[in-house]
């Protein structure tokens, strides 16, 4: 017996995005969530909603379609081209398809395709509103285990890691790379999904958002100490540092979830020093470019420049768990 995930697995790309777009666009009733989808996110980022919650909030955009059914259908009719071939030429009658997409999105495709055993979240497609856990990483074990009592299979496939806790109880376990597959152990990410994995993470999300919070402190401080220091460049370098202390007590505590420690806060400004010298720089350029312009605007354009490059040294440098 064979059990697949669904998103990237056998279907190329993911379904429930590709949804929401092709709701987005015929239904355009379904755009006024986007806010307070964003602002879900926001929160579900910062540890205050859990992925459940977060997507419960994201699926509210269902009550704005009138016919669910028809859309699906509709849906379906134009993606389900997307089925991977590889997966056609194996698929046997008692695969099993485990999921964290909605079940009332994925049951039509599996109808189609003759898929008997289907394991997702439970979402109501009324109301988006959710019926347990978001079927996602250990939560799939337990579903099957309590659907199906299984808890061994022949051959488990994926595309992500998350997915590891069904690899392990699987004799032969792969990563689905379209239609090429790799031994679960063997596959080597390439420096594109790594780099894509890095920078879509949620470590990654938090550090922008606290970036965007230091950078509106080092915009604030710079221009206060700009009162008085007759100097656009002068004045940075106290509100740069003034702003660093207070970005590093958010990302210890909110984004790499570490204590306060002095030897970390050592290490915190010294992996942002390159981030110092490129802002510095674009300070000095802007203001010999712009003489005219508002100070504020010198930092605001400093501020936003280097920070893929600043989160990648303080991942390494600063918040090893080694202090």
């Amino acid at each position: 017996m064979n059990i697949y995930d669904f998103d990237k697995t056998i279907y190329d790309g993911d379904s429930t995005a590709a949804f929401i777009k092709y709701c987005a666009k015929r239904y355009k009733k379904t755009l006024v969530t986007a806010i307070p989808t964003a602002w879900a996110f926001l929160l579900y980022t910062i540890g205050i909603y859990t992925k459940t919650q977060f997507k419960e909030r994201m699926y509210r955009f269902l009550k704005y379609i009138p016919d669910i059914d028809n859309a699906l259908e509709d849906f379906w009719d134009k993606h389900e081209g997307n089925i991977l071939d590889y997966y056609k030429n194996q698929m046997q009658d008692d695969d099993i398809i485990i999921s964290a997409s909605p079940e009332f999105l994925l049951n039509p495709i599996c109808k189609r395709l003759g898929i008997k055993h289907l394991i997702a979240s439970r979402v109501d497609k009324s109301t988006g509103k959710y019926t347990g856990k978001n079927c996602w990483g250990k939560e799939k074990v337990t579903r099957l285990y309590d659907e199906y009592k299984i808890s061994h299979c022949d051959n488990f496939y994926s595309d992500s890691y998350s997915d590891t806790p069904l690899a392990e109880i699987a004799d032969r376990a792969f990563i689905v790379r379209r239609n090429e597959l790799s031994g679960w152990n063997e596959y080597t990410p390439s420096k594109k999904e790594k780099l894509i994995s890095t920078f879509l993470s949620k470590e990654f999300m938090m550090f922008a958002i606290v970036g965007a919070l230091s950078t509106l402190a080092n915009v604030v401080f710079s221009a206060i100490y700009r009162i008085f220091i007759p100097d656009n460049t002068l004045a940075f370098l106290p509100g740069y540092v003034t702003a660093n202390v207070f970005s590093y007590i958010l990302n210890s505590t909110l984004t790499f979830k570490e204590q306060l420690h002095f030897i970390r806060f050592i290490k915190y400004f010294i992996s942002y020093i390159p981030n110092f010298i490129i802002q510095t720089v674009v300070v000095f350029i802007y203001s010999l470019l712009f003489p005219t312009s508002p100070s504020i605007l010198a930092y605001i354009v400093a501020a936003i420049i280097g920070v893929p490059v600043t989160f990648g040294i303080m991942k390494i440098f600063t918040f090893k768990k080694d202090v």
